[in-house]
């Protein structure tokens, strides 16, 4: 059984008394993904994979943050689908309703409202040391005010939830870091209202290396498709670079350590000493073995659609009521709630 502790505290003016509710028996995880296309193995076992196992100890909340992925993508149709595909990857992967609330950033308008309550506290200085404006500015980029804006929305993502931890890459830390530190400053102004999160380094997190042998990513066209067909996945571990002075392929045994233990691989490889051929056989069997599974448990979610995003409209609901009660809080601490007490 669940345990809560109720957390009240009395508004200014005219004594309204409002309430938090914490879970008290499980932390409280929350992150975010970018509906980006099609998602490969580099990024199941980045983070995806992370995710579903933190749901089975933790409450968790997952968002699709489509609001984010606007400043990049500015193809309506391909939006939406991007989208409707994020939603079958992460039920096929076993993101379970039941344990996570899975909800679409844009469906929450808390999430907006409470960015631009935060950009009356933020300044620009302290924005400007942001990892993805200090790349985009190096690069002479003209720089639009959502890159810009990006730590600021992404606080209010988080901080709407109140979360205990927040998974990332330690290359996202900094983000988190910004959330701690506009929660305080908005605490320190109005008075205590957010929890403060830490950031979850993930430092078991998988690097996994593309078929060319750098960090597997769509960027570079040298991914594994998570729910690749088998013929596509012949075709990726086939292309992969094979230059070793040893042997053993280093960059085929890279990715097939991620499906056998490398006890049994170097066995394996130690045997198969310079037949590259076989070894990929190999791999692909594995990577078979893996990924028919999740590719035919999404193929399921696709032949009903509106089932799926029925499940994701009812996560959207969940998260409403949660971001709708904190909203009322930050209104009142802020003073623009003129109503709710001159109804009495």
């Amino acid at each position: 059984m669940r345990k809560y502790v109720i957390k009240m505290w009395r508004s200014s003016k005219g004594g309204q008394e409002y309430a938090n509710i914490y879970n008290m028996s499980k932390k409280v995880f929350l992150s975010g993904v970018q509906p980006s296309g099609r998602p490969h193995i580099g990024n199941y076992f980045g983070a995806m994979k992370q995710f579903v196992d933190l749901q089975n100890e933790h409450e968790g909340y997952v968002f699709i943050a489509d609001y984010h992925a606007l400043h990049s993508l500015r193809n309506p149709k391909e939006m939406n689908e991007n989208i409707k595909s994020v939603l079958l990857d992460y039920l096929a992967i076993g993101l379970d309703p039941e344990k996570v609330t899975f909800f679409k950033q844009s469906d929450i308008s808390e999430h907006t409202e409470l960015a631009w309550i935060f950009d009356t506290i933020i300044t620009m200085p302290y924005l400007m040391r942001a990892h993805a404006f200090k790349d985009a500015q190096a690069k002479d980029k003209e720089i639009d005010v959502g890159t810009f804006n990006y730590p600021v929305l992404m606080a209010a993502d988080i901080l709407l939830y109140g979360p205990d931890l927040v998974p990332v890459g330690a290359d996202q830390k900094q983000h988190v870091e910004i959330a701690r530190d506009i929660a305080e400053k908005f605490n320190r102004t109005y008075g205590e209202t957010f929890k403060l999160p830490d950031p979850m380094i993930m430092k078991d997190m998988a690097v996994v290396p593309g078929t060319d042998g750098r960090k597997m990513s769509k960027s570079y066209g040298n991914t594994i498709p998570l729910f690749a067909e088998r013929e596509e996945i012949k075709k990726a571990v086939m292309s992969i670079v094979t230059d070793s002075g040893e042997g053993i392929p280093k960059n085929v045994y890279a990715i097939h350590k991620l499906f056998r233990s490398e006890n049994e691989l170097k066995k394996v490889y130690t045997e198969k000493a310079g037949k590259y051929k076989e070894l990929k056989e190999l791999l692909i069997a594995d990577l078979e073995k893996f990924i028919a599974p999740l590719r035919e448990r999404r193929k399921e979610f696709a032949k009903d659609i509106p089932r799926a995003l029925s499940i994701l409209k009812a996560g959207s609901e969940k998260a409403k009521k949660i971001a709708g009660q904190k909203m009322n809080e930050v209104r009142e601490r802020v003073g623009v709630n003129v109503y709710k007490n001159s109804e009495k």
